[in-house]
């Protein structure tokens, strides 16, 4: 599916940070940039405006599919309305996560998603970015944290926007969510990795010949966490391995 055009994709749960290094990666580069759970988001607020219900498929891919987005100066535009804030009260944030279980409405955002790819190139961030959405990436990260910075983190931005909230809350409704994206992508992802494993095992096998280097190589997954770099990570043959994309985990307390 490759179109020539480089692609980074950024994965995590929800208020792991993705979207902030997303952004400033893509304004680095002078890439586009895609805000994929944006769009699950401007589902979720269509539909409580208009009140087609989370139960019904149907509506929800019909509004999918009309969808008039656009990203902006850090800004999210639907049609000419600036919804920046508005899908990001919390309301909307539950509703983008039923939102996303909905197999449909990800397969009709699917092709949404692919058509922000353009040169000079993407920064793409959010769940199933590199596994589902652009699987030839030359770049995949996955930034995570564990629940309760996480919520440290939306307990900040809402205190600054002046809406209250509660960290216990935040964490019990975070391990809710993770809960429901695991069940709506974990079929998609084991398919899509058995794909993946039978097409390049017997490349990797030829390539390094050694059980340890050939998994090490078949993964380029590199664990980084403050101050520990994972140098057993690493394949020890004299030239790089060309079998995959280069695949970053971040995670931190």
């Amino acid at each position: 599916m490759s179109s020539g055009v480089p692609v980074i994709a950024i994965d995590g749960p929800s208020a792991s940070g993705k979207g902030t290094v997303a952004q400033a990666v893509a304004a680095a580069l002078g890439w586009h940039y895609l805000d994929s759970g944006a769009l699950y988001r401007l589902v979720a607020l269509v539909a409580l405006r208009t009140g087609v219900g989370w139960a019904d498929a149907a509506g929800l891919v019909a509004l999918a599919e009309r969808l008039d987005v656009r990203f902006e100066a850090g800004e999210v535009f639907l049609g000419r309305d600036r919804v920046t804030e508005a899908i990001r009260t919390e309301e909307c944030s539950a509703g983008a996560s039923r939102v996303a279980g909905v197999p449909e409405v990800r397969a009709a955002l699917l092709a949404r998603q692919r058509a922000f790819r353009m040169p000079p190139g993407l920064v793409a961030e959010g769940r199933d970015m590199g596994s589902i959405v652009f699987p030839d990436a030359g770049l995949k990260v996955f930034l995570t944290a564990s629940p309760g910075a996480r919520a440290g983190r939306r307990y900040k931005q809402l205190m600054e926007k002046g809406i209250p909230a509660s960290i216990e809350i935040l964490v019990r409704e975070l391990r809710a969510r993770d809960a429901r994206g695991r069940r709506a992508t974990r079929r998609a992802a084991q398919a899509t990795a058995r794909r993946a494993t039978a097409r390049h095992d017997g490349a990797w096998r030829r390539r390094c010949g050694r059980p340890g280097a050939r998994l090490a190589r078949r993964a380029r997954r590199f664990e980084v966490t403050t101050g520990r770099p994972a140098a057993s990570s690493v394949c020890n043959q004299p030239r790089p391995c060309r079998s995959g994309p280069a695949q970053v985990t971040v995670s931190y307390a």
